[in-house]
């Protein structure tokens, strides 16, 4: 592994162990030159996982685009960051475990409101707004009597 402060090209590893739950293996190297260590994470190389969008198009997943909107929706609610990112490694590992190549944004967006929606249901009430496109308020009433239960369901 080539140093990332001197580029030697020779580093021995110090110590290795799981990491994100046995998905990858973390290993803290240090440089036969310069005696910097650094930490490097090894993981398995795996197929990329296309969303079908609404418009037909194709776009490889990108789980920054879903963090980000996740973070979005929980601006200035009490949400741990750490507990965003355990969702979305919690929706990674469930499209990898049932997709095949392709999977839908209706399907990324059912997950992500069934989770939002026992977490933070004002996050859940923002992120829906936006995939479900209100269009009035109207809309958004009615999500928010059948997230209450008012409307019996």
């Amino acid at each position: 592994m080539r140093c990332p402060f001197c580029n030697f090209q020779d580093s021995r590893v110090l110590d290795s162990r799981p990491a994100e739950d046995g998905h990858s293996i973390r290993r803290r190297r240090e440089c036969g030159k310069c005696g910097r260590r650094f930490t490097t994470y090894e993981r398995v190389d795996e197929l990329p996982l296309m969303v079908v969008k609404k418009d037909g198009r194709r776009e490889v997943f990108e789980r920054h685009k879903l963090l980000a909107g996740l973070a979005k929706a929980c601006q200035k609610r009490p949400v741990p960051t750490a507990r965003l990112e355990s969702m979305v490694d919690e929706i990674e590992q469930e499209l990898r475990n049932i997709a095949d190549a392709e999977v839908s944004s209706r399907d990324i967006g059912e997950m992500v409101m069934e989770r939002l929606r026992r977490l933070d249901e004002v996050a859940y009430v923002r992120f829906a707004s936006v995939y479900r496109e209100f269009r009035d308020v109207d809309g958004f009433l009615r999500e928010i009597q059948r997230l209450s239960g008012l409307n019996g369901e």
